[in-house]
């Protein structure tokens, strides 16, 4: 061990040892084919680590959220993150997400690979909820602008539990890790998207072929359109793939509700 009885306090130094000690006698990786309920995410074994493929990631993140102070204005800031976090938590468990978390001013879903259109109905479905609802209503209660920054992507993960079995009879002293692309390229692409935009990745995209997900439904000229842009992220080293596809439409006011549910069934066909 590299740091000496001199540099730290014996408890600390043993905490390092035995974690160092676990990386040295390598992982046991057990594939599975979706994403497992929590409780079958691994603790006990500090070994073991789950290997999901082709795991959906959907990022939906707070534009403007710096502006809100817990310091001098509480209540409001309080309720943002509420009606934002609480709203996009609870749409997400709707569309049937096997994992959502919370980070920070940021909620990201978990979608199986054979749940593609039912995870882009969602990212919509929070841009209409954030667009049209969440939005006007903080500018009125505070005079702030805020908005949204929404990301997708898909590729394998492995996952377990990383924390405390239990602690004095608690056990929210641990947390899933997804370890893999993901989670951390859905979040580099909300982060690169504006205001209500939707990016995705090129490997996403592609299992998103239907014509109800790449053309509009006409509204309001009758002419149905193309609905996503491509994006060049050759230059950019932050991401794994070359290009991106963004959206920027929300659901139709006429349309939409039938456009959600046919979306959502084509995972069925």
């Amino acid at each position: 061990m590299k740091i000496s009885e001199t540099q730290l306090p014996e408890m600390f130094r043993e905490v390092i040892q035995e974690q160092i000690d676990i990386f040295n006698q390598g992982r046991s990786i057990q594939g599975q084919n979706s994403i497992p309920d929590t409780t079958d995410i691994p603790i006990e074994n500090p070994r073991h680590w789950l290997k999901i493929p082709d795991v959906i990631c959907v990022f939906v993140d707070m534009k403007g959220s710096t502006q809100l102070s817990a310091d001098a204005h509480d209540n409001s800031t309080a309720g943002a993150f509420q009606l934002f976090s609480g709203t996009i938590t609870k749409l997400f468990s709707a569309f049937e997400s096997p994992y959502i978390d919370i980070k920070g001013d940021g909620v990201f879903a978990l979608f199986d690979k054979d749940q593609p259109y039912r995870a882009l109905a969602s990212a919509v479905t929070a841009k209409t909820f954030i667009n049209e609802e969440f939005v006007p209503i903080i500018k009125d209660q505070t005079g702030l602008d805020v908005g949204s920054h929404l990301g997708i992507d898909q590729k394998t993960v492995l996952v377990r539990k990383l924390g405390f079995k239990r602690y004095r009879g608690r056990t929210d002293r641990q947390n899933e890790v997804w370890a893999g692309k993901p989670v951390n390229m859905a979040a580099k692409l909300a982060g690169l998207s504006n205001d209500n935009e939707l990016l995705v990745s090129d490997r996403f995209f592609k299992n998103i072929k239907h014509d109800l997900v790449r053309k509009s439904c006409g509204c309001p000229s009758g002419e149905k359109k193309e609905l996503w842009t491509e994006k060049d992220l050759a230059e950019d080293n932050r991401f794994d793939f070359d290009t991106a596809y963004a959206l920027h439409s929300n659901w139709c006011s006429i349309h939409g509700k039938k456009y959600c549910e046919d979306i959502i069934q084509l995972d069925e066909e």
